[in-house]
């Protein structure tokens, strides 16, 4: 993040606190990323996100509150705010800091994804419909690091599982699902409650999406062994791998990973190019059958 952007982000915030009455003294950054976190007086946290982002923030705000409401742990809304305030064109929304807390684990994430799954879709505002495309065909088209032959054959494979997406045979009654459900956004805190946090995502939709993001951590990269994925599916009382539309929602996962760590690898071709062809190269099938070894993470 360049000194700019740190001062444009700060400047909202710092707008926004006073539309809302907020103090910010002794304010501390938290993380700046795709969204900046900052941490406010009063045990309060205050996210920026990025420009353009007001309708997903307003979600957010909206979510929270109904899992609040419908007795769904989550992370919780400042709620004596009308929010999002957005100042500076950047959605800014105000949240109660969490406790002391540590990430959840992989059965911590089916617990509260059972209990997020069984409610009813909220009736006072719409949820959006699942893309599980979004942004893919511009990290594409955007990439500095594939070869037009690359190029040519992501967008054939994003194209044919768009179709394959809406071919996908019944499986699971669609319910609202979070749509990025991974430990990174699950928290367990010292007196044990489990926390779902980030609700960007959020959508209707089949709620296999939100199983299968942990599933690719067994079946593709091998993050998981098997007695882990069956602790996860007896937690959740489904086991996502033997559902006949599986392999179009992994295949459409992995393409996400894929398309992730190359538009990264596009920033930053020193760190993460090998890591970005590394991926492709298993998606065109020449690493042999999954799991594949030698995914890495990447920011």
């Amino acid at each position: 993040m360049t000194d700019a952007q740190r001062s444009s982000s700060r400047a909202a915030l710092e707008s926004a606190a006073a539309k809302a009455g907020l103090d910010t003294a002794g304010t501390a950054v938290i993380r700046l990323g795709e969204n900046d976190l900052y941490r406010l007086p009063g045990s309060l946290v205050a996210r920026v996100a990025r420009i353009g982002q007001d309708a997903a923030a307003a979600k957010e705000v909206q979510v929270a509150r109904w899992l609040e409401d419908g007795g769904v742990p989550a992370v919780r809304v400042l709620r004596e705010v009308e929010q999002p305030v957005v100042a500076e064109g950047r959605a800014v929304t105000f949240w109660h800091e969490l406790p002391p807390h540590e990430p959840g684990s992989s059965v911590d994430v089916a617990v509260v994804l059972r209990r997020f799954h069984a409610l009813s879709p909220p009736q006072d505002f719409e949820l959006p419909e699942l893309d599980p495309f979004v942004r893919l065909a511009e990290r594409i088209q955007a990439a500095s690091v594939l070869s037009d032959d690359d190029r040519a054959w992501m967008l054939g494979r994003l194209a044919a599982l768009q179709e394959a997406y809406d071919a996908l045979p019944p499986g699971l009654p669609h319910a609202v699902v979070h749509g990025d459900a991974w430990e990174g956004n699950v928290v367990r805190t010292r007196d044990g409650n489990v926390v779902l946090l980030d609700f960007e995502r959020c959508a209707l939709g089949p709620p296999e999406w939100d199983l299968v993001s942990t599933a690719v951590s067994h079946v593709t990269t091998n993050w998981m062994n098997t007695a882990e994925w069956a602790a996860y599916s007896r937690a959740y009382g489904f086991d996502a791998t033997t559902w006949a539309g599986f392999n179009t929602l992994r295949d459409i996962r992995e393409l996400r990973m894929t398309t992730m760590a190359i538009q990264v690898a596009s920033s930053n071709p020193a760190r993460y190019a090998h890591q970005a062809a590394h991926r492709l190269a298993c998606l065109r099938g020449q690493h042999g059958s999954r799991p594949w070894s030698g995914w890495h993470a990447v920011p």
